[in-house]
């Protein structure tokens, strides 16, 4: 089978100063660190409501729905179909309640495991059928509080272990754009080896 390389990376979070160190931007820090990686420049586009990139040597588009996250459908939406994207192209990255910090799973189509982000894109691109990096921010322990845990920034050792999650996608990268997914997930749902004291 031939490896369906992506040809849209999401990045989810919500737009404005007050959200940026917070966790529920956890899809934003990877997309922004990508782009610097790959030499792009993120441009508003009202057209797609979102911050969009495209990295020429590989043709992938780079979103940042600008939209708040519970819509951001509406901007991955307007893009894919601009660009007659399928959803089995489509890489949404986003943060994850039921992974702890430092983890991390990639996979594709599923549930929308209750993120408001995910049930947007479903509902926008009429499937559930994209890939999704899911980048653990753990769970405050007390569904309660889930709101306003995602909407808080981590803290100083946290922060540590998510930074080295993104640090570990950004270096699956070459795998992902190929379409090595197989290989991908292999690489990325592995549990990270514990540091040594």
């Amino acid at each position: 089978m031939t490896p369906v390389a992506p040809k849209l990376i999401v990045g989810l979070g919500n737009p404005g100063a007050e959200y940026v160190e917070t966790r529920h931007n956890a899809g934003f820090w990877f997309c922004e660190m990508l782009a610097r990686e790959l030499g792009v420049t993120l441009s508003a586009e009202s057209r797609f409501h979102g911050l969009v990139g495209n990295a020429r040597s590989s043709g992938v588009h780079i979103l940042l729905p600008q939209t708040f996250m519970n819509n951001s459908g509406q901007s991955v939406g307007a893009l894919a179909h601009f660009f007659r994207i399928l959803p089995s192209e489509i890489l949404v990255v986003h943060d994850e309640l039921d992974i702890p910090p430092g983890q991390l799973k990639l996979k594709c189509g599923g549930g929308n495991g209750g993120h408001n982000g995910l049930k947007s894109i479903q509902s926008h691109l009429s499937s559930p059928d994209f890939w999704r990096l899911r980048i653990g921010v753990g769970h405050p322990g007390d569904r309660n509080r889930v709101v306003d845990w995602v909407l808080h920034r981590p803290g100083r050792e946290e922060q540590d272990l998510i930074d080295e999650s993104i640090g570990r996608a950004l270096d699956a990268w070459p795998l992902l754009a190929q379409g090595q997914w197989e290989k991908a997930t292999q690489t990325l749902n592995s549990k990270p080896k514990l540091r040594s004291a």
